[in-house]
C-alpha cells in the first residue's frame, strides 16, 4: 500500500518539522518523511514522538533518512514553538557543553551556584557556539524557574543551540513541572549527543 511521502530534502530546520506537523493536522494516519541530515532526522523524530506517534527510521546510503510515522494515536493542536526545532548555527563545530552540577568549583555552594550561572551567561560570548548543552544531575536546576541564566539559555536556543535536560534528574529533584527552557531528554539521547560531539566542554 502506497503511503503519502513528504520530501524534505534540502529544507532547513525547522521546516521539516513544520511539514510533519501540517501533515498530522490534515489527519494523515501513516506517512513517510524524507530528510537529508541528522539534525532534521532528530527534530522530526522528537516532534512526532511528542505527539504520541510511532517513528521508524531507515537510513539510506546517500546520507538521507526515511522516517515512517504512524499517527493513529497522535495528538494535534498542542502548543508548538518552531524555535525548539531549529538546527545548529553554521558556526557550530559539533561542540557540546555538559553541565552536571549546580555548583562550579569547590568551597562555597552559594558562590559555586552564582559562578555557574555566570558561566552559562558567558557561553554566548565565546565562539564557536556549541551545538548542544546537556544538563544532568543537579545541573538541571539551570533550566528551571530558580535559574538566573534563563535569558541566556533562551537566546542560545533562538540561535540554534539545542538544550537537553535529563528527565530522570528532573524527576529526582521534583523539578519536571518547573522546566522553563529546552526539552526533557533521556539517557539514550544524552549518550548519543556526547558520542557524536566533536568536542565536550564542562566547567567541572
Amino acid at each position: 500500500m502506497t503511503i503519502q511521502t513528504i520530501d524534505c530534502r534540502g529544507l532547513a530546520c525547522p521546516q521539516p518539522v513544520i511539514e510533519t506537523k501540517n501533515c498530522l493536522e490534515r489527519g494523515c494516519a501513516r506517512f513517510l518523511v524524507i530528510v537529508d541530515n541528522k539534525a532534521s532526522r532528530d527534530n522530526v523524530t522528537r516532534f512526532a514522538r511528542s505527539r504520541r506517534c510511532e517513528v521508524a527510521c531507515e537510513p539510506e546510503d546517500n546520507g538521507c533518512f526515511r522516517l515512517t510515522i504512524q499517527a493513529e494515536e497522535a495528538t494535534v493542536g498542542e502548543s508548538f514553538d518552531s524555535a525548539d526545532y531549529s538546527c545548529p548555527v553554521s558556526s557550530t563545530t559539533g561542540m557540546v557543553y555538559v553541565i552536571s552540577s549546580d555548583s562550579m568549583g569547590r568551597g562555597s555552594d552559594e558562590l559555586g551556584w552564582a559562578l555557574l550561572q555566570t558561566y552559562v551567561q558567558t557561553i554566548e560570548q565565546v565562539e564557536p557556539l556549541p551545538s548542544k548543552i546537556i544538563f544532568y544531575n543537579s545541573g538541571v536546576k539551570l533550566v528551571t524557574g530558580q535559574s538566573g541564566a534563563l535569558d541566556a539559555l533562551m537566546s542560545l536556543q533562538a540561535k540554534g543551540v539545542e538544550i537537553l535536560a535529563c528527565g530522570t534528574c528532573l524527576d529526582f529533584f521534583e523539578l519536571k513541572s518547573e522546566i522553563k527552557i529546552g526539552h526533557i531528554s533521556n539517557m539514550y539521547d544524552i549518550m548519543t549527543a556526547m558520542s557524536e560531539a566533536g568536542k565536550l566542554v564542562s566547567p567541572f
